[in-house]
Formats: C-alpha cells, structure tokens, sequence
C-alpha cells in the first residue's frame, strides 16, 4: 500500500502536472491551428483558381458564338450558352470548395478543446481521488 502524500506533495504535484498539461496542450493548439490554416489557404487557392477559370469562360462564351455562326449554322446564343456554361460551372463549383474551406468554424482548434475537456474531467477525478485519500489518512 502506498504511503499516504502530505496536502503540499499533493497540492505540488498536482501544480507541475497542470504546468505541463498546459504547455502540451497549448503546442497541440499551435499545431491545429497551423494546419487548419494550411487548409484556408489551400481553399483560398482554390477560390483564385475557380476565379481565373470565370475570365476566360466568359471570353470562350463570346468565341463560341461566333464559331458556331461560321461552322454549324446554329444560333449564337444556344452555342455560347453550351461552351461558356460549363467552364463557369467548373469554375463556380472550385469556388464553392474553396469557400468551405475557409469556413471559421474548420479554424477553431476542435481537437484541442475536446482534449482540454477531457483532461480537465481526468483533473477533477484525481483531485477528488487525492482529496479521498487525504480525508482517509486523517
């Protein structure tokens, strides 16, 4: 059985344990939130991409009418509609990516906040475990 600790071990250890609880979560946040941020900039990327594709579909819109004049015969505006439509889907579809990328709530270190909860659940067990065996040695 183990010796009874003094209310000053207890409450020292229990200080340099919550020092280092600290220090380990607080890297852990820095390295969640590097990476979301590595992650809002890739959707920014995105987000500049699917804007560059918005340009030339417009200049293709214009091409396409006038190439489907000359070759097919058919009417500029169903020809243009057909070509320049899909590259500003494409484009708005990169957009929309890149955008929920960027959302804040994808930057909120959540992996973080749950390991404090649980070492904040795991603190208050063995505050509570001490405190039992402090009275007990009483």
């Amino acid at each position: 059985m183990a010796a009874a600790r003094s209310i000053p071990e207890i409450f020292t250890d229990l200080l340099r344990q919550f020092t280092a609880l600290i220090r380990t979560e607080a890297r852990l946040a820095r390295a969640e939130i590097s990476e979301n941020l590595s992650a809002a900039a890739t959707g920014l990327g995105l987000i500049v991409i699917g804007a560059v594709l918005l340009i030339p579909g417009l200049v293709v819109l214009l091409e396409a009418a006038v190439a489907a004049l000359q070759k097919y015969g058919l009417e500029s505006d169903w020809a243009a509609l057909g070509v320049g439509g899909g590259v500003v889907l494409i484009g708005l579809i990169l957009l929309a990516v890149g955008m929920s990328r960027l959302s804040v709530r994808r930057l909120v270190p959540s992996r973080t906040l749950e390991q404090i909860q649980q070492d904040a659940n795991v603190a208050r067990e063995q505050t509570r475990s001490d405190h039992d065996q402090v009275q007990r040695a009483a």
